[in-house]
């Protein structure tokens, strides 16, 4: 059976170094962004790119595949193998996990964690087939979050179809379920460089006991600095800010670090 994570408390909590995790949003076969989840454009070679993260000393890296078809995933998973090769680090590969087979794929071609988000919503329970068949530790579970009428609203299908759940509700669920992480994108940020929404951030990293990656929004080191401090969040991950060399990872690291984040460098 799994085991869902607890978040360490007191002084082990603030001595554990939080993480920077670049992300790459993959359609046919490259890296591509967009912003609020619309009009992507080309952010290079996902072999170049997972180099130069691996390289930089990236903490972990996220492979999301955002086609939909069968034949782009095959595609995909071959792609998702040749990175495993080259990189060194923690590899979460996440778009088109719908059973457990398909988290086994991805595990078999290079995944240490597969991330989970509009099957889960669709039917809950994979979250807890996958934990008791592959451990907590290798599932987490994508949380895409837009404001409706001041309430934060879980989407699914890359962010187009609105959920009966609120997030904190949802965040709350899956870590029942026993997942092991949350990835909590912010839709209404994600791409526009504004910063990571750290109200709702903050109000699920301080009332769940699983780690909680931000994303949506990382425009400047800033923004890292604030979604750790103000969102209480566990890890940070970006794209735009990375893919275009903007800043690199060892310069992220070493900002964090002079304003006392813990991090590895």
């Amino acid at each position: 059976m799994y085991r869902a994570a607890v978040r360490p408390t007191n002084s082990i909590a603030h001595m554990l170094a939080k993480r920077i995790i670049p992300c790459l949003d993959v359609r046919d076969g490259r890296v591509v962004k967009g912003i609020n989840f619309e009009g992507l454009r080309d952010a290079g070679s996902i072999l170049e790119q997972a180099r130069f993260y691996n390289n930089e000393m990236a903490d972990e890296l996220v492979f999301l595949d955002i086609s939909a078809s069968l034949e782009s995933r095959r595609t995909t998973l071959e792609e998702v193998l040749k990175v495993s090769g080259e990189v060194f680090i923690p590899l979460t590969v996440g778009g088109g996990i719908s059973s457990v087979e398909r988290a086994r794929d991805a595990f078999l071609h290079g995944a240490d964690k597969v991330s989970v988000n509009t099957a889960a919503v669709s039917e809950p329970e994979l979250i807890s087939r996958i934990a008791e068949k592959f451990g907590s530790q290798a599932v987490v579970v994508a949380i895409d979050v837009k404001k409706v009428d001041g309430r934060y609203i879980v989407h699914t299908h890359s962010g187009k179809k609105p959920t009966e759940y609120e997030a904190v509700e949802w965040a709350h669920k899956v870590q029942e379920l026993g997942a092991g992480e949350i990835l909590l994108t912010s839709m209404d940020r994600d791409g526009t460089q504004e910063g990571y929404d750290n109200e709702i951030l903050k109000m699920i990293s301080t009332t769940v006991h699983i780690p909680v990656i931000a994303s949506g929004g990382a425009g400047n080191l800033e923004h890292l600095y604030r979604g750790f401090t103000d969102g209480h969040a566990d890890a940070a991950l970006a794209a735009s800010i990375f893919h275009f060399r903007t800043y690199s990872i060892r310069e992220a690291k070493e900002y964090l670090r002079e304003r006392g984040i813990t991090v590895r460098l």
